[in-house]
């Protein structure tokens, strides 16, 4: 029986550190590089970094010290934040994003360097963000012979560019300059984008090569469930400005659960994994970087594996991935 095994990487900011941690675990049982036991892989925002990161090759171990070493530079304290709008207040006004995205573009060069999209192993590699010039998805892929040539530290950062976090990035695609954000308003959770992307990769295939989507092996990595309630006196009073950061959080937490529901219709439980926990002892901010936290998200993670079924949930996704 012909296989197909699709990795799916939500996003979710710092929170990627979670999954990380988990693809570690899978990388130790399987006792390989993870990209020998893919065919496509997809990923948005931080996702889009642990997806090009397993395409490229990279130790799962190595992608999670990245967490641990780039964070605070990515997402600065309250001081350096401060300090940072402060500076961009007379080019950007007082409502600029909360950070220049300086060191989101410096930690990406460290990690990818001049690596372009065509020269990741997994054919397909799928990276999702949005053009807000034309109002549409944009789906990066390393298949596409206009996609081959860009810098793989460009398509994650326009992939991380969360409204209100960062700035659009500004690529040129073609012939004009695209302003592009964070794909997880199109698709933070990227499995039903990537499937349907399997079902058109096997249908151009011959006979005797094609996996139909029975034969699809898919495993979806989140970043944790939002716990924070907003109680019944917020959701009826607030206004633009008090929905103004924790509705990316809404509209990214519902659309990867809904995302989540479509996968568990159309695939068997033994072709379908999804890893995901609840964040109950560690901040749900995609932002929240300081060295508490990145312990706690790091322990969440790992108590998911021992006393959640985490572990036993990878032995059998192991398994499938091997045959």
């Amino acid at each position: 029986m012909q296989r197909y095994r699709i990795l799916c990487l939500d996003g979710g900011g710092i929170r990627g550190l979670i999954a990380a941690i988990w693809l570690q675990q899978l990388e130790q049982k399987l006792n390989a590089p993870l990209r020998e036991h893919f065919d496509l892989v997809a990923g948005t925002s931080t996702g889009s970094l642990l997806a090009c990161a397993v395409s490229l090759g990279l130790p799962a171990e190595r992608i999670v010290a990245l967490y641990f070493e780039r964070g605070s530079a990515v997402f600065p304290g309250t001081a350096a934040r401060l300090w940072s709008r402060a500076s961009r207040i007379f080019s950007e006004g007082l409502s600029a994003p909360r950070y220049d995205g300086k060191g989101l573009e410096k930690a990406l060069k460290r990690v990818f360097a001049k690596t372009r999209f065509g020269e990741l192993a997994i054919k397909p590699t799928l990276v999702f963000t949005y053009d807000t010039f034309n109002r549409e998805p944009v789906v990066f892929k390393n298949t596409k012979p206009e996609h081959l040539e860009l810098p793989v530290w460009e398509i994650c950062k326009a992939s991380c560019s969360a409204p209100t976090y960062f700035p659009a990035h500004v690529m040129k695609l073609g012939k004009a300059r695209t302003p592009l954000i964070d794909g997880g308003v199109a698709a933070n959770n990227p499995t039903a984008c990537a499937i349907a992307e399997g079902v058109r990769v096997n249908k151009g295939r011959p006979a005797g090569e094609r996996a139909e989507i029975d034969d699809f092996v898919v495993a979806s990595f989140g970043t944790g469930e939002l716990t924070r309630p907003i109680d019944i006196a917020e959701a009826r009073e607030w206004g633009a400005l008090e929905w103004a950061v924790p509705i990316i959080d809404v509209l990214f937490d519902g659309s990867t659960d809904a995302v989540n529901y479509i996968a568990t219709q159309i695939l068997d439980d033994d072709r379908y994994f999804r890893f995901q926990t609840r964040l109950d002892a560690a901040y749900d901010d995609m932002d929240n970087a300081d060295a508490t936290n990145l312990n706690a998200l790091a322990n969440t993670a790992r108590r998911y594996l021992s006393a959640g079924g985490g572990d036993a949930l990878l032995d059998r996704l192991a398994a499938q991935l091997r045959r």
